[in-house]
């Protein structure tokens, strides 16, 4: 039996030690003296040294917000996808399935294309398309059966609709104002990541986790089939709008934070899955423990290893398609292939 407590403060001690070293690294490096300058400072109360004073804005106006985004984030798209896997009984599903990171992508570039000067007409715009985008998906498989193969592909078709969206407003877009700031914002980045982006993550994905973990029993019936599940007495299609609706939100608050980045919903779950086991019990908390942790460690290398921020969805996918190849090819050997 797995030890599930070892792995989950393992995992924690991990997290804290990542967020310390998070918060000192970067193309601004804080050194320990000013690290240790700016936490005595905060927690006495009083100003802090004039001579860290850069280092001190630094730190609070920009390390930290973009430290916890991060976080809120990696969690997010990582329980998501744990639950998607679950709710569809498929381990190739991520957060993307149901379409609502096409029709994010497609709001954010529509908010491009009109010139929206604020982040958050960006990031309101990209949240309310990739509701739209999973309502339609929900209702297209509902129409057709109300069945998992219904439903994915539904989800497929929204997908390609919103996708070829976004192709047309780049083919229309002024390549020399628009379609950088479109192109940028589909790999994905924590660059520009405000406080006031850490507290609107923090709104809405942590309830958004704290639901998915409260329901968290029905996950395992369900993984099992719905006629297992339904003679348990779960209402499978009630369960299953519901888990869709929460794992929408916080998927779509996730990408209209920071745009696409892929792959984390997908590989995270399985490498919790083979650490801790199939049982959501234990699975949830762990997922988003370590997607978080994973989310940190990528945006930390993306903007220490090179003169200019690498946008961090091109990282997750140079480090997350060849070890999900690793998975498949390992897994499906050992027959370990389980929801």
């Amino acid at each position: 039996m797995k030890d599930h407590r070892l792995a989950l403060v393992s995992t924690l001690v991990l997290l804290v030690a990542g967020i310390g070293v998070a918060l000192v690294l970067g193309r601004y490096r804080i050194g320990f003296d000013a690290f240790r300058e700016i936490i005595g400072a905060a927690m006495g109360g009083v100003a802090g040294d004039p001579e860290y004073a850069t280092s001190s804005i630094v730190f609070w106006s920009v390390r930290v917000p973009r430290v916890l985004a991060a976080i809120f984030v990696g969690a997010a798209l990582s329980v998501a996808g744990a639950v998607f896997q679950s709710l569809f009984r498929n381990p190739l599903v991520s957060p993307g399935i149901l379409g609502v990171t096409s029709g994010a992508s497609f709001g954010a570039t529509l908010a491009f294309f009109f010139a929206a000067e604020s982040a958050l007409a960006v990031e309101g715009s990209a949240f309310l398309f990739g509701l739209l985008a999973v309502t339609l998906a929900y209702q297209v498989g509902r129409r057709s059966g109300n069945t998992v193969t219904s439903l994915v592909l539904s989800g497929v078709i929204v997908s390609a609709l919103f996708t070829a969206g976004v192709s047309f407003l780049k083919y229309k877009a002024d390549p020399y104002q628009q379609l950088p700031a479109m192109v940028f914002w589909t790999m994905g980045s924590f660059n520009s990541i405000v406080w006031q982006d850490a507290v609107r993550a923090f709104l809405i994905i942590t309830p958004g986790l704290a639901a998915i973990y409260l329901f968290r029993w029905w996950l395992n019936p369900i993984a099992l089939g719905d006629e297992d599940a339904m003679n348990l007495g779960i209402d499978v299609p009630k369960a299953r709008f519901l888990y869709i609706i929460i794992g929408t939100l916080i998927v779509a608050a996730s990408v209209s934070l920071c745009g696409n980045i892929g792959w984390i919903g997908l590989v995270v779950p399985h490498m919790a899955r083979i650490i801790v086991g199939s049982d959501h019990d234990a699975l949830i908390p762990f997922t988003a423990l370590l997607g978080g942790l994973f989310m940190l460690v990528m945006d930390t290398l993306a903007r220490s290893f090179s003169g200019g921020e690498i946008p961090v969805g091109i990282l997750t996918a140079l480090l997350g398609a060849p070890f999900f190849a690793y998975l498949l090819v390992t897994q499906e050997r050992r027959g370990e292939w389980q929801n």
